[in-house]
């Protein structure tokens, strides 16, 4: 891995509170966020506030924070949306998939025999994501 980290990746806006988001959790360490390009209901990211580009770099107590936080958020989101399974990703540097250099990870609750949808590009319905977010952390006060 050559790259460096780039502060001005769109998730360190969102840190900074440049960039608005619909946010989940936060604690000292991680922010939990919808994704605006779901790939299915419930759809959401964790990132750490520590500025990293991927598992590659990142430093090991700052990703047990986010694992700890990935796990709190799984149990949400299968309790939010009575999923019946969970899918975890991570993508590190363009031979892997990642499009947005700063670590994170994506939560997506599954159900049985429905396909995640492609990754279009299309941002979803606020009003959706919000909706959804209501949800999620409901779920939360109990996970």
């Amino acid at each position: 891995m050559s790259q460096s980290y780039d502060n001005d990746n769109v998730f360190a806006k969102i840190l900074r509170g440049e960039i608005p988001a619909i946010k989940l959790f936060e604690d000292d360490h991680t922010l939990a966020i919808m994704d605006i390009m779901p790939r299915g209901d419930g759809h959401c990211l964790i990132i750490p506030k520590a500025p990293s580009r991927n598992i590659l770099d990142i430093d090991l107590e700052d990703l047990q924070h986010v694992v700890a936080t990935v796990q709190r958020l799984g149990r949400a989101v299968v309790k939010a949306f009575e999923a019946d399974g969970l899918t975890i990703s991570q993508f590190s540097e363009p031979a892997g998939g990642q499009v947005i250099f700063h670590t994170h990870f994506h939560v997506l609750p599954r159900f049985e025999g429905v396909e995640l949808k492609p990754h279009s590009g299309d941002m979803a319905d606020q009003a959706v994501l919000q909706e959804q977010a209501v949800k999620i952390k409901a779920a939360l006060g109990g996970a």
